[in-house]
C-alpha cells in the first residue's frame, strides 16, 4: 500500500509577518518627543500585563503533575539554560570580523531566552513525542526564564544589558517578578475568566508585543543603531544561526538517547530543548536593553522563523519514523491548540 505523502510546505509565521510590518511601522514613523515618552509608558504597562497573565495562567498544579519527570524537565532546562548560553559564548571569537558587537548582544541574548510552549507542544504532538512533557518542559522553562534569563543577562552581557545595578535589578523585580507573581497569586479567582476569554486574551498578547516591539525598534532608529546592521553582517547572522539550531537539534537528540530515554521523550527534549521563545524574549529585552532593545532582539526574530521552518520539516520525518498512522494524521494538518492542551493534557501514555 502506497504511503500518503506529506505536504512540503514550509510555515512562514503570520505572527512573524505582523512584527515585520511594526518594524517597517517604526522605521518609518518612530516616535519622537512627547510621543516617544508616551510609548515608553505603554510598553512598560504592556510588559507588566504580559508577565501578569503569564502568571494568571500558568497552572501550578499541572506544574507539580510534571515533576514525576523531573529528569526530562532537567534536561531540557540543561539544554535551554546551560549549552544555548555556552554556545553564545563561544560565538565571542566572531566579533568584531564577522558580527558587530550589538548583534553578538542579541545573539547571546537569544541564547538566554526560555523555550516555547506553544510549538513544542505542537511539533511534538505532530512527531507522536511525549506530549504532557512536552507542555511541563515548556511551562517549567517559561518560569525558569522568568528569573534565570534577565539574571543571567546581566552577568554575560554585563553593561550592554544593565549589569548587576540595583537599578536594572529592581526594574527586573517590578516589571517581571512582580506582576508574575501577581498573576500567579491571583489565579484562583481569575483563572476561569483567561480560560473563557482566551481568544480575545490571545490578541492582548499580541497586541502588548507589538507594542513592545514599535518602542523598541523605533527608539533604535532614533538612537541611530541600526546603521550596524549591514545585509553582509544580517547574512552572516543567519548562517551562524543555522549552525547554532542544527547543533542543538543533533546534541538534544542524541544526548538524550545517551542518557537513556525513550524515543517518546527523546522528541519532546529535542522540540523544548532547541527552542526560543520570542513572546517571551520580547518584553524581556525591552527591559533589558532599552533604546538598543531593537537591534537586540533582531537575532531572535530571525532564530524563531528559521527553527519553525526546520522543526516543521523535522517533526514530518518523525512522523513518518513512526509509521502510517503518524503520517496519516500529519496529512490532514492536525496541530494541537496550545490553550486547550495545557488545561487538558494528553494522557501519559500517547
Amino acid at each position: 500500500m502506497r504511503r500518503p505523502q506529506i505536504p512540503a510546505r514550509l510555515p512562514l509565521d503570520p505572527w512573524i509577518l505582523t512584527l515585520l510590518a511594526t518594524v517597517a511601522v517604526a522605521a518609518l514613523l518612530p516616535a519622537r518627543g512627547a510621543a516617544a515618552s508616551v510609548a515608553e509608558g505603554a510598553s512598560t504597562g504592556a510588559v507588566a500585563l504580559l508577565f501578569f497573565l503569564y502568571g494568571a495562567r500558568l497552572s501550578t498544579r499541572e506544574t507539580l503533575d510534571g515533576l514525576r519527570h523531573w529528569r526530562l524537565h532537567l534536561t531540557v532546562l540543561a539544554c535551554t539554560f546551560v549549552l544555548f548560553p555556552l554556545l553564545g559564548l563561544a560565538a565571542r571569537g566572531l566579533v568584531p570580523t564577522l558580527l558587530t558587537p550589538a548583534l553578538y548582544s542579541g545573539l547571546l541574548f537569544l541564547c538566554l531566552v526560555p523555550s516555547t510552549i506553544q510549538s513544542s507542544i505542537a511539533f511534538t504532538s505532530i512527531a507522536r513525542g511525549n506530549v504532557p512533557a512536552a507542555i511541563c518542559a515548556g511551562s517549567f522553562s517559561s518560569l525558569a526564564g522568568i528569573v534565570l534569563t534577565p539574571l543571567l543577562a546581566a552577568g554575560l552581557l554585563g553593561g550592554g544589558a544593565g549589569g548587576f545595578s540595583p537599578d536594572a535589578l529592581l526594574k527586573i523585580v517590578l516589571q517581571l517578578l512582580t506582576p508574575f507573581l501577581l498573576g500567579q497569586f491571583l489565579r484562583r479567582w481569575v483563572g476561569g475568566f483567561l480560560v473563557r476569554n482566551k481568544r480575545v486574551l490571545g490578541y492582548v498578547d499580541r497586541g502588548s508585543i507589538l507594542l513592545v516591539v514599535y518602542t523598541a525598534f523605533g527608539a533604535g532608529m532614533v538612537a541611530g543603531v541600526w546603521h550596524q546592521a549591514s545585509a553582509a553582517r544580517l547574512g552572516v547572522l543567519v548562517a551562524v544561526e543555522a549552525v547554532l539550531l542544527t547543533v542543538m537539534l543533533l546534541v538534544s537528540w542524541y544526548g538524550a538517547k545517551r542518557l537513556g530515554f525513550g524515543r517518546a521523550d527523546r522528541i519532546a527534549i529535542q522540540f523544548a530543548g532547541s527552542k526560543k521563545s520570542l513572546a517571551a524574549g520580547l518584553p524581556m529585552a525591552s527591559v533589558l536593553f532599552g533604546a538598543q532593545a531593537g537591534l537586540a532582539v533582531l537575532p531572535l526574530m530571525l532564530f524563531h522563523q528559521m527553527q519553525l521552518m526546520v522543526c516543521a520539516v523535522l517533526a514530518r520525518r518523525r512522523a513518518r519514523d513512526a509509521g502510517p498512522a503518524a503520517e496519516s494524521e500529519l496529512s490532514a494538518g492536525h496541530v494541537v491548540e496550545v490553550s486547550s492542551a495545557l488545561q487538558h493534557p494528553a494522557p501519559r501514555g500517547r
